[in-house]
């Protein structure tokens, strides 16, 4: 008979991540947890406090997924590979994703990120307080442009022909002009591409915000 795998926290984490992956944050039950582990529930408490532990944990697993890039003289394009590596680590767990983008972490591992991207934003020439506004507006960018990636439907995002195609007859036949010249854009979301524009818009309205040296 083979031994038995000792369970650990990390093993814990790891099982409600993938159970999170099958079925959603929704369906995460500490009953579960443990049926999915082959114990009894009340084993996993001498390795988490409770539900919103396991949460924070598989949050921080994505976090740690997370690689800062190596700065460069050029911080829009570090701004940029920041952003990107971000939505990454997100992508990877597409139905973990909600979770992570919009949990408030108690631990600090959001801390390191938080210093690349201040460090970013510092050596574009803002202030230390300028810059975490800079800093939160470009979260609220991406956390956004992420959570209607990870939601939207497959007919929405393109991915079914028939579906765009009825969605762009409707568009193009509501007696609405400009929705009509634009039915075809309309009908379907290519996410990178809205992800590219809108992170470009973002970099240069932040750049056009950097104090002049006097």
């Amino acid at each position: 008979m083979a031994a038995r795998v000792p369970l650990t926290r990390d093993r814990v984490v790891a099982s409600a991540l993938v159970l999170v992956e099958r079925h959603g944050v929704e369906a995460l039950s500490m009953r579960k947890l443990a049926a999915e582990l082959g114990v009894e529930a009340m084993s996993l408490y001498n390795h988490v406090a409770n539900k919103d532990d396991v949460l924070d944990a598989i949050t921080v697993v994505v976090f740690e997924r997370i690689e800062p890039p190596t700065p460069s003289d050029d911080w829009r394009a570090d701004a940029v590979a920041l952003a990107d590596a971000f939505r990454r680590a997100a992508l990877t767990f597409p139905r973990t994703a909600s979770l992570s983008l919009t949990r408030q972490l108690r631990s600090e591992s959001a801390l390191p990120l938080t210093e690349v991207a201040l460090d970013v934003l510092r050596r574009a020439g803002f202030d230390a307080e300028q810059a975490v506004h800079a800093l939160r507006a470009l979260l609220a960018y991406v956390v956004g442009t992420l959570l209607r990636e990870v939601g939207s439907s497959p007919a929405f995002a393109g991915l079914d022909p028939d579906a765009r195609a009825d969605r762009e007859t409707t568009l193009a036949g509501a007696g609405l002009p400009r929705v009509a010249e634009s039915a075809e854009t309309l009908s379907a979301c290519v996410h990178e591409d809205e992800y590219r524009f809108g992170l470009t818009l973002m970099v240069d309205a932040l750049a056009a915000r950097v104090p002049l040296t006097p």
